[in-house]
């Protein structure tokens, strides 16, 4: 069994890999939101964390994300739904293959379940490029994961690559 302090942990690291896409960043920004007496563990710490540490990287998906056109982006098939086998790390995967910065909208809007306008500062964009990056980022995020198909070998689905 996991203690709690373990699972803040592990959870603190997966929020920095899914906003980030990096596994050597996410492994220092978790650390360092747990040992750091100010942060506490915060997860708003490991998100302005790891928001500063791909600032460069998000500026520049957000200059993509600008000039997208929000309905040519794949979607799902009509009465999709996730798949029965489908795990955390598919989830996981779906979501690093989205572009830096529609993924982080997805992930504050959605999933950390931040107010539009504190993630448009978050991410030093507009609140309407951060809510036209979620509608981006959900369709990519739908359609990667109605791309997988179950797998009888080891090993993870191909997904594919996006904004």
């Amino acid at each position: 069994m996991i203690d709690a302090e373990t699972q803040n942990t592990a959870d603190l690291y997966r929020l920095a890999l899914l906003l980030t896409g990096r596994c050597d960043l996410s492994i220092d920004i978790a650390a360092d939101a747990v040992v750091s007496p100010e942060a506490g563990g915060s997860r708003r710490t490991v998100i302005g964390k790891a928001l500063a540490a791909i600032r460069a990287e998000l500026d520049t998906s957000a200059s993509r994300t600008r000039t997208a056109d929000v309905h040519k982006s794949a979607a799902a098939p009509r009465g999709w739904s996730l798949p029965v086998g489908a795990t955390r790390a598919l989830i996981e995967n779906a979501l690093l293959a989205i572009g830096a910065f529609p993924r982080a909208a997805v992930l504050l809007l959605i999933f950390e379940g931040v107010r539009l306008a504190e993630a448009a500062a978050l991410l030093n964009a507009d609140a309407a490029l951060v809510w036209k990056a979620q509608a981006i980022g959900l369709r990519e995020f739908t359609a990667n994961l109605a791309a997988w198909k179950p797998q009888t070998s080891i090993g993870p689905s191909p997904l594919p690559a996006s904004i």
